[in-house]
């Protein structure tokens, strides 16, 4: 699978709602996921923790609600660029875009079994990269 590039929106719990309207909207397929299928209880478990919107154009969309300890998000900087696949290119793009940034989390291996990582470059964007299991070193 080649690298993918594609918007990733954060909302303080309305996620399923907004990513149900786009589907409506923009068609296609979505997938959701909550915080309580990866084993977290209580408080938030019913939370989206990642959702994807395909559409037959080949649109990608990706959603999720804020985590435990992740505090509010901002309408207007409510987003990031994710960068997904698993292409080893990720990698080097991870280290690119290291140069300077403020690491949010360290790009290691995550509970679903690929390799994730957060960073905000020092011009302020977000980005999230995700090296799919297949790849990832770990």
């Amino acid at each position: 699978m080649a690298a993918l590039l594609n918007p990733y929106l954060n909302f303080n719990g309305t996620t399923r709602e907004v990513m149900t309207f786009y589907q409506q909207v923009l068609g296609g397929d979505l997938a959701i996921s909550t915080f309580g299928e990866y084993g977290q209880e209580g408080e938030g478990s019913e939370g989206v923790m990642h959702s994807q919107l395909e559409t037959p154009e080949g649109f990608t969309l990706m959603a999720s609600d804020t985590g435990p300890g992740m505090g509010e998000v901002v309408a207007g900087s409510n987003f990031a660029i994710s960068l997904s696949g698993d292409d080893e290119s990720l990698r080097r793009y991870w280290e690119g875009l290291s140069e300077g940034a403020t690491i949010t989390m360290p790009l290691e291996k995550q509970m679903w079994g690929d390799e994730f990582g957060m960073l905000t470059d020092k011009f302020g964007i977000s980005w999230l990269v995700n090296i799919s299991g297949g790849s990832a070193q770990g």
